[in-house]
């Protein structure tokens, strides 16, 4: 039965690949595209394979970068959205915060912290990921701290819990689907964040940088290389977050099953 379900949500997905590349491929061949304005998919496989060490090197810099930004910005988002819902202060601080940091624009936030950091450190671009990751966290977990369940908080009232007691017996178990959920959302948004932020300085060993110099120098297969890499370990990460929140919340997919 999980055999025939997993054959149903990949296999159409697998299809439409195929069916896409394949597309892309005639298209180009049919209109006799030059490669610098669009690559076959089998330039871009071959420039794949010959650069895969140079690929797998740089994703491992951006990947390392994205990891660190995704755990350092989930704690940190965790802890100010159970701060903010224990906290009336908390919130007045953070929320203004967050609406001001969404206005600006991540090309700014990038070149403001990497004039602050040295240019050979990954401090900055560490720091623009942890950014990201953590609003994408703390909304989340905010909205689930916020979700009530009549029965369990009459319970709690009739033992004349403290507020840390229904904060850890209610809230928090409430909130950790929307917490696994935000990890899910997070994982790919900080591959991205982490790639983007390689576009404006600082050390030129990741993703960012393949792709720009290579279509710099007019090497459009070995461009689109890079960016295929990028969004496999996307891709990675986002497998990774949902098997974390498939292994951590069974009852999710008990329920799902049903």
């Amino acid at each position: 039965m999980k055999s025939l379900r997993f054959v149903r949500i990949v296999l159409p997905a697998l299809v439409a690949g195929v069916a896409f590349f394949a597309a892309w491929e005639g298209f180009v061949r049919w209109r006799k595209i030059k490669r610098y304005i669009l690559p076959k998919p089998s330039e871009v496989a071959n420039a794949f394979w010959d650069n895969f060490s140079l690929i797998r090197k740089s994703a491992m810099v951006t990947g390392g970068n994205a990891l660190t930004g995704l755990i350092i910005g989930t704690i940190i988002g965790g802890l100010i959205a159970v701060a903010t819902n224990r906290f009336r202060v908390v919130s007045e601080i953070v929320g203004p915060l967050e609406v001001a940091a969404r206005t600006i624009p991540i090309v700014v936030i990038v070149a403001i912290l990497n004039g602050m950091f040295a240019l050979d450190t990954e401090t900055a671009r560490r720091i623009m990921v942890t950014i990201a990751v953590f609003f994408i966290v703390y909304v989340n977990v905010t909205r689930g701290l916020r979700q009530h369940d009549a029965t369990k908080a009459e319970l709690m009232d009739s033992y004349a819990a403290s507020p840390r007691k229904v904060m850890l017996k209610v809230r928090i178990p409430l909130a950790m689907p929307f917490f696994f959920t935000a990890i899910r959302i997070a994982a790919p948004v900080a591959v991205v964040t982490a790639f983007v932020a390689e576009y404006f300085g600082g050390r030129q060993n990741g993703l960012g940088y393949r792709i720009t110099s290579a279509f710099s120098a007019s090497r459009e297969p070995q461009g689109w290389a890079a960016v295929f890499g990028a969004a496999l370990l996307g891709l990675i990460f986002f497998i990774a977050g949902s098997l974390l929140e498939y292994v951590a919340l069974p009852w999710q997919r008990h329920r799902a099953t049903r």
